[in-house]
């Protein structure tokens, strides 16, 4: 599965503080940071860019702010030896609060966006691209959304100056044909953009979609190590470069990592594959409920958690 047009972003710290607010330490992202250099990753997604006035920071932590000085605690004062990435949620960041690229260390800018979002989305990102980053839209929730609206969105984002966007599986409710028909859809719609794809791991096909959408054209790839992420988590980076087969990858510094920092992690936090993310998975539903019932005494009552929520959607 060579291809030299193929990115890889890892989403590890970005993907996997939605778990615990981003109270990562130092250590644990200058670590992830280190593996995923000498694993030959091409981005490193490092957090989220926040407004100060969105989120308190006695409750979360640095990277879902990503200020300057926090980026140089990990990175130092030298040259990078990735590039980094930041994801930008619609309405919880204004465009003042990003600098112009030559004044950090950010590379990319991903600007996350539901498609009644769209016209918002392109305008942060092409401001984005103004301030001279590299930027992506990532179009959430599709398995959601009506082929109108998502014609109309996939329109005005061939319009765009924005030459990446993102097929993200939200709910972890696509199948590989559903993959297969989308990325066609947007290589069609976007003759002009490059397509990447985020899948979650609702169903046990966070890698095999991500296969499926390589297989159709998708050339930016998203995953996390063992998969770290809220909920079910998300398609495993080690698979992903197993299986790409390109020799500037090695696999053994995200193996290590994962030993010695996202072990540690597992032992406090469940993601990956569970009865109850399935369920949601199949239902094309928000994992918030499942979440919550994860979180709660009664989370090994899966039959009246798959009851209620197919009683509920029948």
């Amino acid at each position: 599965m060579f291809r030299s047009e193929i990115t890889v972003v890892d989403c590890t710290v970005r993907d996997g503080g939605l778990m615990n607010k981003w109270q990562f330490s130092d250590q644990f992202v200058r670590h992830v940071y280190t593996a995923l250099s000498e694993s030959g990753v091409d981005y490193m997604e490092i957090g989220y860019l926040s407004s100060k006035s969105s989120f308190d920071r006695r409750e979360y932590g640095p990277w879902r702010f990503c200020f300057e000085e926090e980026l140089r605690r990990i990175i130092g004062d030298g040259d990078k030896s990735i590039k980094l990435s930041a994801m930008a949620d619609i309405g919880r960041v204004e465009h003042d609060d990003i600098p112009p690229r030559s004044e950090g260390s950010l590379d990319l800018i991903r600007v996350a966006c539901y498609v009644h979002q769209v016209d918002s989305a392109i305008a942060l990102a092409e401001h984005c691209t103004d301030k001279g980053y590299e930027t992506s839209i990532n179009l959430m929730a599709v398995s959601t959304v009506g082929m109108r609206d998502l014609n109309e969105a996939l329109e005005d984002l061939d319009k765009s100056r924005v030459p990446v966007v993102y097929l993200v599986d939200s709910f972890g409710a696509f199948y590989s044909e559903d993959i297969d028909a989308l990325v066609t859809k947007y290589l069609e719609r976007l003759p002009e953009k490059t397509i990447g794809i985020h899948c979650h791991n609702n169903q046990q096909l966070a890698f095999a979609n991500t296969i499926a959408g390589i297989i159709n054209g998708a050339n930016y790839l998203d995953a996390t190590m063992y998969g770290i992420g809220r909920g079910a988590g998300n398609c495993p980076l080690e698979l992903l470069l197993s299986f790409l087969k390109n020799p500037k990858f090695d696999v053994r510094p995200l193996v290590k990592c994962i030993e010695e920092e996202i072990f540690p992690w597992a032992r406090k936090f469940n993601w990956g594959y569970s009865v109850p993310y399935m369920v949601t998975g199949v239902l094309n539903q928000h994992p918030r409920t499942a979440m919550a019932h994860m979180e709660s005494e009664h989370k090994e009552r899966i039959t009246e958690f798959y009851d209620r929520l197919s009683s509920a959607a029948d």
